[in-house]
């Protein structure tokens, strides 16, 4: 199962993650401690992402940084500006709408085929990553249950069978995490803590329609709970977020 580590994890920090060069495996490592920080709003909107600052902090070449800062941009989780550098994606209210109208087109014209192919074991992966979101907000864990809703949404799109549109899919729901983390309600996800367990419902019964209406109204509900306020642009403390 691919969850691009979107499940909680213990968050590596800039020390866990050694100082031993520039290879693929350090860079996702540095991927994935920067994403993290990012879903978790430990790194804010508009947050300035200093090449300089984070070679330092995780002991890696400005070009090993780029890259990966190149990756994030690509995600559309980080801003990359001519003569500024990095920052962390301000999401708007538009941009807002346009993440969840894609999610509305391909997410729920996924269901039927997924309700087709779906299996008893998927059944209980789905379960299980359903029960951990739940509890994961019932113990005040927001950040957490953002990253395992999102992984629930994606391994949904990868039981299609389409990988292309899955992959978009994942993206969408990083996008979203973002969205989410900055401008959601704390200890809400914009949907009732059931809705993933119902839907499951409606796939294992193979009820492709009876899904992918319940899907799109479970998406708008999540996106009418949103409150878009801007925040002020800040520099963030790059050690004390991780841990250097």
């Amino acid at each position: 199962m691919n969850q691009r580590q979107t499940v909680a994890e213990q968050k590596p920090s800039a020390t866990r993650l050694g100082k031993n060069g520039d290879g693929a495996e350090r860079h996702d490592a540095i991927y994935r401690s920067i994403c993290d920080a990012i879903i978790e709003h430990r790194l804010k909107p508009g947050a300035r992402l200093r090449e300089d600052a984070l070679s330092e902090v995780f002991g890696v070449s400005r070009t090993g940084i780029r890259k990966i800062l190149q990756r994030l941009a690509l995600e559309q989780l980080v801003t990359l500006t001519p003569r500024r550098g990095a920052s962390v994606t301000r999401p708007t209210a538009d941009e807002a709408k346009d993440v969840f109208d894609a999610r509305q087109m391909i997410e729920c014209g996924l269901m039927p085929e997924v309700a087709r192919r779906i299996t008893a074991a998927d059944v209980r992966e789905l379960r299980d990553m359903a029960r951990r979101e739940r509890e994961a907000l019932k113990a005040g864990e927001q950040s957490t249950a953002i990253k395992l809703s999102a992984a629930f949404h994606e391994r949904l799109a990868r039981l299609s069978g389409n990988a292309t549109l899955a992959e978009f899919v994942g993206r969408l729901c990083s996008r979203s995490s973002l969205i989410l983390a900055v401008y959601g309600s704390a200890g809400h996800l914009g949907c009732e803590s059931h809705d993933h367990d119902d839907l499951i419902g409606f796939l294992e019964a193979g009820n492709g329609e009876r899904a992918q209406a319940f899907m799109s109204r479970h998406l708008k509900a999540i996106e009418a709970s949103l409150s878009i306020v801007e925040e002020e642009e800040e520099a963030p403390d790059l050690h004390s977020i991780f841990g250097a």
